[in-house]
C-alpha cells in the first residue's frame, strides 16, 4: 500500500510551470540586452565559450532536483505490516447521477462537480462501514466494489465525469437494480443506499425498483442536486461555451425533480434532502445511518508504513549537484574539433 504523508506538500509543484515560464521570459530578456549590446556575430565573438544547450540542461537538472525535493518532504511511504482487524459497521452504496444535465450550474460550480466534493468529505468521516460507488447516466455500472479501502475510493472518485457513461438518459431504477445485486446479503449488517441526483429520471420502474430493495431490508436516501427553478445545461464545443437545446431550438432547463426523490426514499425508508452550494446533505444522512445495525468483520489494513523520502530526496540531491557543478562554457573537445575543422 503506498501512500502520501504530506499531501499539502505537492502544491508546491505547482510552481514548476511558473519557474519554466520565468526561465524563458529571463531568456528572453537577456537575448535582447545581448542585442542591444552588440549585433548576434559579434557577441559570438565576445563569448565565444558560452553554450545555450547548457544554460537550459543547468536548468533542466534544477527543475528535476526540485520536484524530488518536494516529493521527498511529502514523504511517500509504503505499507510494511497487513494485519487483520475487526470492524463494525454497515454495507453502503452511493448511486451518483452522471447524466449531463448533472453539468448544471444552478449548484456551484455545477451539481456534478460538488456531489464529487462533498462525497470526498464522506469518505473521510467513514471509519469502519464497507462502501460501493455506482454511477448511472442512461445505464448504471459499478464503479467501485463494496470496500473498505477509502483510498481507492478517492482515486475512483477522482475519475468520475459524464463522459464515463456511454448511454445518457437518467436510469434511477437501473441504478437500484445493480445496487441491490452487489450487496453481501448473508451479512447481517444493515445496507443502505444514497441516490445523488437531480431526479429527472427518463426511464419507468424506478419506484418498483425501490419497492423491492425495501422488501430486502435496503434503505433508499436521496439526495436532490439542483433548484426546482433549474438552470440549462452547458455545452463545451471547440472551447466555446453554448447550452443544449431542444429540437425546437429552445434551451433546455434541467429542474430539480423533488416528488420522485421524495417518493423513494419514503418507500425506502430512508430521508430526501434537497443539496445546496453549502451544504450537500450527507452529514444529516449519516446521522440518520448512526442508528443501522452493524456487523462485525475482519479487513486487512496496513498498520506500519516505511518512510521513502530518502530515495527521493537522494535523487534531488544528484541533480541538483550537477545543476551547479555544470558549466555554461562550451566543451574543451567541442572546441578541439572546430580548431580541427578550421
Amino acid at each position: 500500500m503506498f501512500r502520501v504523508e504530506h499531501t499539502w506538500v505537492l502544491w508546491f509543484l505547482l510552481l514548476i510551470p511558473l519557474m519554466i515560464v520565468a526561465f524563458y521570459l529571463v531568456k528572453r530578456w537577456r537575448k535582447k540586452a545581448k542585442e542591444r549590446f552588440a549585433e548576434s556575430h559579434l557577441m559570438q565573438q565576445l563569448m565565444p565559450t558560452y553554450s545555450n544547450a547548457k544554460y537550459r540542461l543547468k536548468f533542466t537538472f534544477f527543475i528535476i532536483g526540485y520536484a524530488f525535493v518536494i516529493l521527498g518532504i511529502a514523504n511517500p511511504q509504503v505499507g510494511s505490516k497487513l494485519e487483520e482487524v475487526k470492524r463494525e459497521g454497515i454495507e453502503l452504496i452511493i448511486a451518483l447521477d452522471v447524466s449531463n444535465s448533472m453539468k448544471a450550474q444552478d449548484i456551484k460550480p455545477n451539481r456534478l462537480e460538488r456531489a464529487k466534493m462533498a462525497m470526498q468529505q464522506l469518505l473521510k468521516k467513514l471509519k469502519s462501514d464497507r462502501l460501493g460507488i455506482i454511477v448511472f447516466a442512461g445505464e448504471a455500472y459499478t464503479q467501485l466494489p463494496i470496500t473498505t479501502d477509502y483510498a481507492a475510493a478517492k482515486l475512483f472518485l477522482n475519475t468520475v465525469d459524464t463522459d464515463i457513461v456511454p448511454t445518457q438518459g437518467t436510469n434511477i431504477a437501473d441504478a437500484i437494480d445493480l445496487a441491490t445485486e452487489s450487496f453481501d446479503f448473508e451479512r447481517g449488517s444493515g445496507k443502505a443506499i444514497i441516490i445523488v441526483t437531480d431526479g429527472e429520471n427518463h426511464e419507468e420502474n424506478a419506484i418498483t425498483a425501490a419497492e423491492n430493495a425495501a422488501e430486502k431490508g435496503i434503505q433508499i436516501y436521496t439526495i436532490g442536486m439542483g433548484t426546482p427553478n433549474g438552470a440549462p445545461i452547458p455545452v463545451i464545443k471547440n472551447g466555446r461555451q453554448s447550452f443544449r437545446q431542444d429540437g425546437e431550438g429552445s434551451t433546455v432547463i434541467s429542474s430539480l425533480n423533488e416528488d420522485m426523490l421524495r417518493e423513494l426514499s419514503s418507500i425506502g425508508n430512508g430521508m430526501y434532502v434537497r443539496a445546496s452550494s453549502a451544504q450537500v446533505g450527507f452529514e444529516q444522512i449519516l446521522a440518520d445511518l448512526s442508528g443501522m445495525e452493524k456487523e462485525e468483520f475482519e479487513s486487512s489494513v496496513y498498520t506500519d508504513y516505511e518512510d521513502r523520502f530518502q530515495f527521493f530526496l537522494g535523487i534531488a540531491f544528484i541533480f541538483l549537484l550537477l545543476s551547479m557543478l555544470i558549466s555554461e562554457k562550451k566543451s574543451k573537445w567541442r572546441e578541439k574539433i572546430k580548431l580541427f575543422e578550421s
